[in-house]
C-alpha cells in the first residue's frame, strides 16, 4: 500500500478535528469539495473508512479516531522539529493561534500587537474570539487568554500587564432620573442591564465590602451576551450595567458613564495568556509571550506596590458562572 502524503494526513487531522469540511478547508486554504475528494482518495488508498458523512455533518469513525489520536502528537512533533531550527533564519517567523473572549482580544489588539509588529514582522497572530472556555489543545490553538482562576491546572499561565475589576456603571442622565443606589440591594428597584452567559443563564452580580460579600440577581428589561453592547446601553441611559472596567474605561474618562456602588467593588482579577506545558514552545509563541511578560514588567516598575485584598468566597462563586463566560 502506498503511503499517504503528509498533506493528506494533515488535511485528515483538520477535518477530523473541526468536524467540518468547510472549516477545515478554510484552515488549509483549499475548497471544501477538493478536501472531500482528497479524503475519499485517502480512504481508498488505506482501505478503511475514516469519516462518517451526512449532508449536515462529518465525524471520525472508530478507525478515524484511532488514526487521529496517533497523528496529532506526530504532527505536533514534526512542527516542533521544524520550529527548532527557526532561530537560524534570523527573524522569528510563524503563526500564533490564540483563543480569547472579545474583551481580552481587544486588549491584545491595543497593548500586545503593536509591540509585536516591529520586532517580529514575520509572525502572524491569529486571534479567534470565543466566549466559552474550550480545550485549546484539541481545538488547534497555540494559546488562550482568560481570567487566571479559570485556566486549567496543567497549563502554564503568563499574566497580563493589567488586571481587571468588575464595576457598576450608569449614565449621568439615568442617575439624574432614577437616583444612585447606595447598596447592592437597592439595585432591585433599578433597571439593570442583564448579561447572558453562553450556557443561557443570567450572570448574578457579585459585590464585596469589608469582608461582606453579596450576590445579586439583577433584573431588568434588557439582556445582552456582549459586554460592549451592555456599555452602549448604559451610555444611552437604559439602565445600570455590571461590566469589566476595561470595557467602560473610554466612556468613564469622557464622562458619558459614572461608576456606582464603588464601595462595593470586588478586588481586581488577573488575566493571563496560557499554553500547554507539555509541549515545546514554538519560536513565534515564545516571541508573543515575551512581549506579554515585558509589558507586565514595565507596568510593575511604574506603579506603586499595593496588597491585593483577599477574594474570599466570591472567587469560588465566580468560577462557576463568570470564569467561563463573562468576557464575551
Amino acid at each position: 500500500m502506498p503511503r499517504p502524503s503528509l498533506n493528506d494526513l494533515t488535511a485528515f487531522v483538520a477535518v477530523a478535528t473541526y468536524r467540518s469540511f468547510r472549516r477545515a478547508a478554510d484552515e488549509i486554504g483549499t475548497a471544501p469539495s477538493t478536501l472531500s475528494h482528497a479524503m475519499r482518495a485517502l480512504e481508498e488508498r488505506m482501505g478503511v473508512r475514516l469519516l462518517n458523512r451526512t449532508t449536515r455533518s462529518v465525524s471520525p469513525t472508530e478507525a478515524g479516531f484511532r488514526l487521529l489520536d496517533r497523528l496529532q502528537p506526530a504532527l505536533a512533533s514534526l512542527d516542533e522539529a521544524l520550529d527548532s531550527v527557526a532561530g537560524f533564519r534570523g527573524n522569528v517567523a510563524g503563526t500564533v493561534r490564540i483563543n480569547a473572549p472579545r474583551l481580552v482580544a481587544g486588549l491584545l489588539v491595543r497593548a500586545v500587537l503593536p509591540q509585536m509588529a516591529e520586532p517580529h514582522p514575520d509572525v502572524t497572530v491569529d486571534i479567534v474570539v470565543e466566549g466559552r472556555l474550550i480545550d485549546i489543545v484539541s481545538s488547534g490553538f497555540d494559546a488562550g487568554a482568560r481570567l487566571i482562576t479559570s485556566i486549567p491546572k496543567d497549563m502554564i499561565a503568563v499574566p497580563f500587564a493589567r488586571a481587571l475589576t468588575f464595576i457598576c456603571i450608569a449614565s449621568p442622565a439615568y442617575l439624574d432620573r432614577f437616583g444612585e443606589p447606595g447598596t447592592p440591594e437597592e439595585l432591585q428597584r433599578h433597571h439593570c442591564i442583564g448579561h447572558r452567559m453562553p450556557s443561557g443563564k443570567l450572570y448574578r452580580w457579585e459585590f464585596e465590602r469589608a469582608g461582606q460579600e453579596l450576590v445579586i440577581g439583577a433584573n431588568g428589561p434588557i439582556v445582552f451576551d456582549d459586554e460592549e453592547l451592555m456599555v452602549e446601553a448604559a451610555i444611552e441611559g437604559l439602565g445600570i450595567a455590571y461590566v469589566a472596567d476595561w470595557a467602560a474605561e473610554a466612556a468613564l474618562s469622557d464622562g458619558r458613564l459614572r461608576k456606582v456602588l464603588t464601595a462595593w467593588t470586588p478586588a481586581p482579577e488577573e488575566v493571563a495568556v496560557y499554553y500547554p506545558g507539555h509541549r515545546a514552545v514554538p519560536p513565534a509563541l515564545r516571541a508573543f509571550l515575551d512581549v506579554v511578560k515585558d509589558l507586565r514588567k514595565k507596568r510593575t516598575l511604574t506603579r506603586s506596590t499595593k496588597p491585593t485584598p483577599s477574594r474570599g468566597i466570591a472567587a469560588a462563586g465566580r468560577s462557576e458562572q463568570l470564569k467561563i463566560a463573562v468576557l464575551l
